[in-house]
């Protein structure tokens, strides 16, 4: 299992940049892309599925209540709160049903997250998307984020699609970026902070956390 971690991810970074003119164009401009992790836990997959389909701004306002009134998020204190507790913390009627789900999952023990540090993507994909709410761009940016996993391309992704656009001056399909991402094994994950990266500094977006 290829994983990027703090010590390897600048080489890396370079291995891509050497061999792609456009990659290397944007650590050119604008330095190395932040090691974005996070740690592997519940409280991470649950900052995910807030992240799903609205602005990282909205998710991590919601987040950051929830964390104010838990303190730490663990699936128990998420079971603790009633749906009207969750609503005050910015909640969508369905981000409830996703989080509570994932945590009902977690401590009937049918889900190990520390075990998920072991097993191969297809593995974790099966499992987490067997769950209500969580599909493969909420996969994708757990095995990225929280795994390392070197070769994760979140294609998916409304950033890094549009970071594609931005750099080659053209709209693809999915298919042909995914196509186009095929050079960037076994480094995907590399290639996909470093198009965040030019997506971030070219929008002027001011992230949050």
């Amino acid at each position: 299992m290829l994983r990027f971690t703090k010590e390897n991810f600048v080489a890396l970074c370079d291995k891509l940049s050497a061999n792609d003119m456009r990659l290397n164009s944007i650590v050119s401009e604008y330095g190395y892309p932040p090691l974005w992790t996070r740690p592997n836990t519940f409280e991470t997959l649950v900052l995910t599925i807030l992240e799903q389909q609205v602005s990282l701004a909205s998710a991590y306002a919601a987040y950051k209540k929830l964390k104010e009134r838990l303190g730490k998020i663990t699936p128990q204190g998420l079971l603790s709160l009633s749906d009207k507790d969750l609503r005050s913390c910015y909640f969508s009627r369905q981000k409830i049903v996703y989080t509570r789900g994932l945590a009902e999952t977690i401590v009937a023990k049918k889900i190990n997250l520390k075990a998920f540090e072991t097993k191969e993507d297809a593995v974790i994909r099966k499992e987490l998307t067997a769950l209500k709410g969580i599909g493969n761009w909420t996969v994708d940016i757990y095995l990225l984020h929280a795994l390392q996993h070197a070769d994760v391309f979140p294609v998916g992704d409304l950033a890094l699609v549009n970071a594609v656009k931005m750099i080659t001056g053209q709209s693809f399909t999915k298919e042909e970026i995914m196509a186009m991402a095929e050079t960037w094994k076994p480094y995907r994950s590399i290639a996909t902070m470093i198009l965040w990266h030019y997506y971030i500094k070219k929008k002027n977006i001011k992230l949050l956390h």
